[in-house]
């Protein structure tokens, strides 16, 4: 019999992985048990109300995105006295991190399930703390950008970096668009913030 934290965690895996396939409506305890490997009691066991499910569900895959982007954040932010100025970190790094942000050329059911769970979000205040979370470590992570690239006040600029890229993101989902135009999204958005001198 697994510990508890493995049940819990693939409780919570599966909850993710129902979401991204099918939306938030198909998450019941039977869906649940069967995609985790773990008996109906467990689940129930583990999580007394769906909102619980869909609050820990939240919390982890921020805790997660957190992690994640705070290293790619100090990836950013690392500067060596000794570098040269084309060893620098450019627009092109800058495209690389935010595709790792996208998560790649394809939407699978963990890059959906983040969608579902913000919008879940607007409905249930509940949820919005955990949301919040989130956003504050993508807030950073393109505020290290912008700062690298040279954009003047890259903390006011943050959200709206952030908000381009979930937006092109949302995009992709809907129709399919392919992923380099996440590129061109953060390029028009250094285009139109005048580079800081040093």
């Amino acid at each position: 019999m697994p510990p508890a934290s493995d049940t819990r965690q693939r409780i919570i895996d599966a909850v993710l992985r129902i979401i991204g396939q099918d939306g938030i409506a198909a998450v019941t305890n039977r869906r649940i048990a069967k995609e985790a490997g773990v008996s109906l009691g467990s689940v129930t066991y583990h999580f007394a109300t769906q909102y619980e499910l869909l609050r820990e569900s939240l919390l982890h895959f921020v805790a997660e995105e957190t992690r994640h982007f705070t290293a790619l954040a100090d990836e950013c932010s690392d500067e060596r006295p000794d570098e040269r100025p084309d060893e620098r970190f450019d627009i092109g790094q800058a495209a690389e991190v935010v595709a790792q942000v996208a998560g790649g050329n394809a939407f699978d059911s963990r890059h959906i399930a983040p969608f579902e769970l913000y919008v879940q979000a607007g409905r249930d205040e509940r949820l919005r703390a955990a949301a919040a979370e989130c956003f504050a470590a993508y807030d950073l992570l393109a505020t290290r950008i912008l700062t690298q690239l040279g954009v003047p006040d890259p903390e006011r600029l943050a959200g709206v970096a952030v908000a381009l890229v979930f937006g092109q993101q949302l995009r992709r989902l809907a129709t399919g668009a392919p992923a380099e135009d996440l590129v061109e999204t953060l390029l028009v958005l250094t285009r139109l913030t005048p580079a800081r001198t040093p």
